[in-house]
């Protein structure tokens, strides 16, 4: 059901239901629920996954601290946006404003001596003594420039070349930025969430497909076109035969998810964090999930984010206005899109690329804006019982 044919399907019940004020006792108790236990679970097994490395940095628990931090600004953050009203957030200068920041701190990061490199990646920036990938926040402000662009009136996303194909320019400029970085997972993501979007908003799917199908083929040449990206895309098939280079992170991965068996090693006690996995705590911490709690703690971690993908859409569906409907819809494809397209990474579905698990790979800013996110999710599932009128932007 798209969102047009939904909300005139709901109108009535929105208008005769009680009104009274806005609070936190309004957020959705399940979504609530689901983001708790993945904050703690996420924070938690950060810890099991770096405290080994993490004590020829300056102690066990470095990089827990500096997850803390990032939690503690995202808390703060969360504080402000749950009090204000979502649809704040249409304003044309917030959303171009944002939107433009992102666009221009992804320019910076490609310039050499201003990006910082990293295992051959140039996706930082370094302000001081913080770095942050500008990709997190471009992901986020792109969703919202979708959510006010797409809830117009005047938007006819069932015209092709007039409502369809313009919509896609700002991020199509940001998968180029990110692409240079290199960063196909991300950008692709950038991708694939705008074309939800704008299916939930009504556009048509052949028209989608044309989109779609021009975007596998420009994937596919660029990851063809670098021979350590050929050696990538073909290692992930048969990464034993690849030990010495390209299959060497996936092979230790398999072989932590082959260790944690059905129930696990124990939390804390798998091994292939103590030096065997490359960079345990961030894009292959389900290694560490699935070595330490096995399959059925694999299990058990993506019921909790099925359940909060679930609760995020139901949020999207039952909001009182488009502009609120596409802001949630988008936030939770974006998180189940990261989800996925991670856990097929750690377990040899896919070609290895970098891609944090949400709620789990250490990255403060990360988690900040992650829980930014989050508030906005939790702040439109508020508006359930206070419909708001007027609401398109």
């Amino acid at each position: 059901m798209t969102l047009p044919a939904f909300h005139g399907a709901n109108a009535a019940r929105r208008e005769s239901a009680p009104k009274r004020g806005r609070g936190v006792r309004d957020i959705d108790r399940g979504l609530l629920t689901c983001f708790i236990l993945l904050m703690m679970t996420g924070l938690a097994t950060l810890y099991a996954a770096s405290y080994y490395n993490a004590q020829d940095n300056g102690g066990a628990l470095t990089e827990v601290i500096s997850q803390l931090l990032g939690i503690a600004v995202g808390a703060a953050g969360m504080a402000v946006l749950l009090r204000v009203d979502y649809r704040a957030l249409a304003k044309p200068w917030l959303c171009g404003g944002l939107v433009a920041a992102s666009l221009a701190m992804l320019a910076l990061v490609a310039v050499p001596g201003v990006g910082r490199m990293l295992n051959g990646s140039r996706r930082w920036l370094k302000l001081g003594p913080v770095s942050f990938q500008p990709s997190e926040l471009a992901k986020y402000s792109m969703i919202l420039y979708l959510a006010r662009a797409l809830s117009q009136k005047r938007r006819d996303v069932t015209s092709f070349w007039r409502g369809l194909a313009p919509l896609f320019i700002l991020p199509g400029a940001m998968f180029m930025l990110i692409l240079l970085q290199p960063n196909l997972s991300t950008a692709g993501s950038i991708l694939i969430v705008t074309a939800v979007m704008a299916m939930i908003a009504g556009a048509r799917w052949l028209h989608l497909g044309l989109i779609g199908a021009a975007g596998a083929a420009l994937g596919a040449f660029y990851a063809m076109s670098e021979g350590y990206r050929r050696a990538r895309l073909m290692s992930f098939r048969h990464p034993f035969d690849f030990m010495t280079n390209e299959g060497y992170q996936l092979s230790q991965s398999l072989l932590a998810f082959g260790s944690g068996g059905l129930f696990g090693m124990g939390v804390g006690r798998g091994r292939q964090k103590f030096a065997f996995l490359p960079y345990p705590e961030s894009d292959f911490i389900f290694a560490v999930v699935g070595e330490d709690l096995g399959f059925v703690g694999c299990m058990a971690v993506l019921a909790v984010f099925a359940a909060f993908l679930f609760f995020g859409l139901r949020v999207a569906l039952r909001c009182p206005d488009r502009f609120g409907s596409l802001l949630a819809g988008g936030i939770t494809c974006m998180i189940g899109v990261q989800t996925v397209l991670n856990v097929a990474v750690v377990i040899g579905m896919m070609p290895t690329t970098g891609l944090p698990l949400p709620f789990f790979s250490a990255g403060g800013t990360s988690i900040s804006i992650l829980m930014g996110a989050a508030a906005i999710l939790m702040n439109i599932s508020m508006a359930e019982r206070t419909p708001l009128r007027n609401a398109e932007v």
